[in-house]
């Protein structure tokens, strides 16, 4: 598990192991799995375990704002 961003109290990592679609796990008082380009070019909720909607929103809005460097890190990570 690599952290790639901290925002808002809020760990955004990448798995070494992991599948694609491209996503990141957003770890906090729960955690997210989030796709990192969905249907309409927007990451996309897959999965929220015991994650607030307040630190989702959060987590969207960090993520949105640094796609580009999440699905590079995406790419250098998983080749």
């Amino acid at each position: 598990m690599i952290v790639v961003l901290r925002e808002a109290g809020l760990r955004i990592v990448i798995y070494v192991d992991d599948h694609p679609p491209p996503h990141v796990h957003v770890i906090g008082d729960g955690e997210a799995r989030i796709r990192l380009v969905g249907p309409d070019g927007r990451p996309q909720v897959m999965e929220v375990d015991g994650m607030k909607v307040g630190d989702l929103r959060k987590a969207l809005a960090a993520i949105e704002n640094a796609q580009a460097m999440l699905l590079g890190e995406w790419s250098r990570i998983h080749g």
